[in-house]
């Protein structure tokens, strides 16, 4: 079988080396929608070097380290790439991530899931510094026509939205070009830029990265309930329940929840063009207390 369950499960930890610059950075947050408008002090500290603070997301790229990547090279797994959807993302900050950095990932496989018509593969990357740990990223990768092996359906989890009004809500246009510019940042899938292949997937024209719209909708959360503090995000999560295609405009909804052991924003994103179609659900921004 293309998936061996239990051989990705069992297998030993593999380890990466991931380095990182300041363009790095820069040209995620650029992959991502941030500098517009150009000279906005506000949009500065994504683009401009001597500003610059680093959005947690970018720990899915960082390094060219892919967590998604990452999964399908893992031992016992070989899957067709125009079968892989990226099905959740959860990235768990541990100290605000350095503009400058080298540091080692080490990934696993805890879970393959069987869906029935799909399996799930869960991959863990644990990546941590000389001074500790720095984040640690779960990815659900979602591979069509694998289930029915017999496996564990895996767990399923939904978060319910507050029955008021949002407290913010905001639209990110994305541009025609902006699956190309985000590819520079480590994500080759030609599900995103060549037209054959995205055919060959099920559509019509390429569509944008999850991670792309993940990028872009923290960077939403940051900016409107933050004030710009990268350094106050300490989780960030997310289940893909919808494409994005470039030139679309997305609709970003947030509920700011104060609750007994933690404060959070929950997100609900939605694809303006389509009559409010899901493209994230199951969403949110775990706040810490300060930015330390």
């Amino acid at each position: 079988m293309p998936i061996d369950a239990a051989k990705a499960t069992s297998a030993e930890p593999r380890t990466t080396e991931l380095a990182w610059e300041p363009k790095d950075v820069q040209l995620y947050h650029l992959g991502i929608g941030a500098g517009v408008p150009a000279t906005d002090p506000g949009e500065l500290r994504y683009t401009l070097e001597s500003r610059l603070h680093v959005l947690p997301s970018f720990a899915t790229v960082a390094g060219g380290g892919m967590a998604l990547a990452g999964g399908l090279s893992a031992p016992g797994i070989e899957v067709d790439l125009a079968a892989v959807l990226h099905g959740g993302q959860t990235v768990t900050v541990h100290r605000p991530l350095p503009v400058r950095g080298r540091a080692v990932q080490t990934s696993t496989v805890p879970a393959v899931y069987d869906k029935g018509k799909a399996a799930v593969i869960v991959l863990r990357s644990e990546t941590a510094d000389d001074d500790g740990p720095l984040w640690t990223c779960d990815t659900q990768i979602f591979v069509r026509g694998e289930g029915g092996f017999g496996g564990e359906r895996g767990p399923s989890s939904r978060l319910e939205l507050p029955g008021r009004a949002p407290d913010h809500t905001v639209e990110r246009h994305v541009r025609e070009d902006q699956a190309l510019l985000y590819r520079l940042s480590g994500d080759w899938n030609p599900l995103h830029a060549d037209p054959e292949f995205a055919e060959l997937a099920g559509f019509d024209r390429p569509i944008l990265h999850g991670l792309c719209t993940y990028g872009i909708t923290l960077k939403a959360v940051v900016d409107e309930v933050l004030g710009g503090d990268v350094a106050r995000v300490a989780a960030y999560t997310t289940r893909f329940a919808g494409v994005v295609f470039p030139g679309e405009t997305l609709r970003v909804r947030m509920w700011r929840e104060q609750e007994p052991a933690r404060e959070r924003v929950l997100v609900s994103v939605t694809a303006a063009d389509r009559e409010d179609a899901p493209i994230l659900a199951d969403t949110a921004v775990d706040i810490s207390p300060s930015g330390t």
